[in-house]
């Protein structure tokens, strides 16, 4: 373990806090969000889908937090851009460049949990990648209903890719909710007559 290396790891993290999600500029999208925002959410996502697929919900969480760590270095390279390059491999590289020195233990959980997400070979694999997917989903109807269109796609998209009967039943109820009905109820006139 090399304090030193987990000091600069943990600055460089933050450069997640400022890289955007390039994929909805695609959309028209001009403020899209970072790549922080969609892990945050994504890890909540992660949460709630294992548990009601009965699968180590921790785990999942886990999983979410630390897969888009290396688009500190990469960037966020949406499906266009990524057809020109491997990304994955390119992925790899930088994920094993930045957990080295931070220690065996964590070397070694981090490295088998980036590689189950990335192969899905594991119910947790499985189960976080639906969520990671279900997160660009809620987002995509969020502008959707904000006007962008071509968000559809991204939703479209996602229907096909998810695994989990959880995750497809999510997604069903999200498409017929409008993305600010979470807070109508919540809302109380204050305003008396007189």
């Amino acid at each position: 373990m090399n304090i030193e290396k987990i000091v600069n790891f943990i600055f460089e993290i933050n450069q997640l806090k400022k890289r955007k999600t390039s994929g909805w500029y695609l959309a028209g999208v001009n403020n899209p969000p970072t790549v922080a925002e969609h892990a945050l959410r994504a890890a909540q996502i992660g949460y709630i889908l294992a548990e009601m697929e009965n699968a180590n919900s921790e785990k999942v969480v886990s999983m979410l937090i630390i897969h888009d760590n290396v688009e500190a270095r990469t960037g966020d390279q949406n499906k266009v851009s990524a057809r020109y390059f491997s990304k994955k491999q390119a992925e790899e590289i930088a994920f094993q460049e930045q957990i080295s020195g931070l220690g065996e233990k964590i070397e070694k959980k981090w490295k088998e949990y980036f590689n189950e997400f990335e192969e899905r070979n594991t119910r947790e694999g499985i189960v976080a990648k639906d969520a990671d997917w279900l997160e660009t989903a809620f987002q995509a109807k969020e502008y959707l209903d904000l006007g962008h269109s071509s968000a559809q796609n991204w939703i479209d998209n996602v229907e096909k890719a998810l695994e989990t009967e959880s995750a497809k039943q999510i997604l069903s109820e999200m498409k017929q909710t409008i993305f600010t009905d979470w807070w109508k109820d919540l809302k109380k006139m204050t305003y008396k007559k007189l």
